[in-house]
């Protein structure tokens, strides 16, 4: 499947490549030597004898390395220790006490009710 990949907000073209499972919103992916962190994801569709198919799916991708404490998390990815009270439990942003991390070093740091 031809996979477009842009950069987020300026929607300005990447790359364009083929790919059997692109990546979901909130994913990472490496490309080449590059990182990315995927925040949308759009379909393409065509019309071909009344059916519609799918016939590209648009990327739009941050460029970002994956940090060392992304952890898989029920529904994805989170940054930092998903078990405190304060994570996000998100791929964007770790928590609201110290967003810059590490976890380790917080005071704030408390297990989740």
């Amino acid at each position: 499947m031809l996979i477009e990949i842009r950069q987020f907000g300026s929607e300005q073209p990447i790359d364009r490549l083929e790919m059997e499972d692109p990546p979901h919103p909130g994913r990472w992916f490496s490309l080449d030597t590059r990182s990315f962190l995927v925040m949308q994801r759009r379909h393409r569709y065509r019309l071909r004898s009344g059916r519609y198919e799918l016939r590209s799916v648009v990327l739009l991708v941050k460029t970002q390395k994956q940090p060392e404490d992304a952890h898989w998390f029920r529904h994805g990815w989170v940054i930092g220790d998903p078990s405190c009270r304060f994570n996000a439990l998100s791929p964007l942003l770790r928590c609201a006490v110290l967003p810059e991390g590490p976890c380790e070093r917080c005071v704030h740091r408390e297990a989740a009710p």
